[in-house]
């Protein structure tokens, strides 16, 4: 799902938008939890009383959800989504407001919540909200095994024969995320429809096909970590049979090493040429410091 969300004041600006049958061919208020009022404008009404005794002008946070144009997704699963999202965002338990709307047969949803921790009578922090709700976008569509779309797929994660030194030097000094890892391989299987998509879906983020010990699919990176296909993409192993086809047409673990190393060599090569001018410049540059100190009157002799 796309995640759009934002802190916001105005609740009764926001009941009035979400409530609108002009836009939309049918509008369902699905629940309300930790109001008096058991309608949504009643609800922001007290929202904005509530906000009134503390110093927070955007004391809501709205989220709108919304599926795949070509999916019809259930309500149990807008609702899973919506407890995993105030869950990391620190927003459990807190009083919330959901809203369906419907449109030419296409649902989607908005969820709000009030910022105002009542025992303290202030706000809570949402650090870093618009990152973290693109990951939360990123699980939800690999979850429902949804096509990623463009926007959502990890850009820097790529091929290394196509690095720059800097980016070279950078990802020597980067540690790998095992769930970055796992998202190139359910990226690289959700957009793929057969076996030569997914093996070249899973090059350009640096991940080479390869027949594992016990004749099953495997990846190599290129410093030859070795990883089960079945496990990262998140699928079974029958699954990844039907899509890969027979392993014992892919090269060993070894053969793909020594091909991983042949085509890393004219990108080593390129890397260390750079490495050897930025010497010679840092070498040129010290030379002449040292002329200059020399020639300078203070410590002329």
């Amino acid at each position: 799902m796309i995640l759009n969300g934002n802190q916001r004041g105005g609740g009764l600006k926001l009941a009035a938008h979400l409530s609108n049958m002009i836009e939309n061919d049918h509008v369902e208020l699905h629940e309300l939890r930790g109001f008096s009022s058991e309608t949504l404008r009643g609800a922001m009404q007290e929202t904005d009383a509530i906000a009134k005794g503390t110093q927070c002008k955007q004391f809501l946070f709205s989220l709108s959800l919304s599926p795949p144009e070509t999916e019809q997704v259930p309500v149990a699963a807008f609702e899973a989504a919506v407890a995993d999202i105030e869950k990391r965002l620190g927003l459990s338990g807190q009083p919330r407001a959901i809203v369906f709307h419907e449109k030419n047969g296409r649902r989607h949803a908005h969820a709000v919540w009030s910022r105002i921790d009542v025992q303290e009578m202030k706000a809570i922090n949402l650090p870093f909200y618009h990152n973290r709700l693109t990951e939360l976008s990123k699980d939800l569509f690999l979850h429902h095994g949804w096509r990623l779309p463009e926007g959502l797929q990890d850009r820097e994660n790529r091929n290394p024969t196509n690095f720059d030194l800097s980016e070279w030097q950078q990802a020597k000094r980067a540690g790998k995320d095992a769930r970055a890892i796992k998202r190139v391989f359910q990226e690289a299987w959700q957009v793929s429809d057969n076996a030569a998509a997914f093996a070249h879906a899973l090059e350009e983020k640096g991940y080479f096909l390869a027949r594992g010990d016990r004749r099953g699919h495997v990846a190599l990176d290129a410093q030859g970590e070795i990883y089960a296909v079945p496990k990262w993409a998140g699928v079974k192993t029958k699954d990844a049979r039907e899509k890969l086809g027979n392993s014992k047409t892919y090269r060993s673990v070894d053969e793909t090493k020594m091909w991983i190393a042949e085509q890393m060599q004219p990108a080593l090569s390129k890397w260390e040429a750079e490495l050897a001018k930025d010497r010679d410049r840092f070498d040129e540059l010290r030379s002449n410091r040292a002329v200059r100190t020399q020639d300078h009157p203070i410590f002329a002799r």
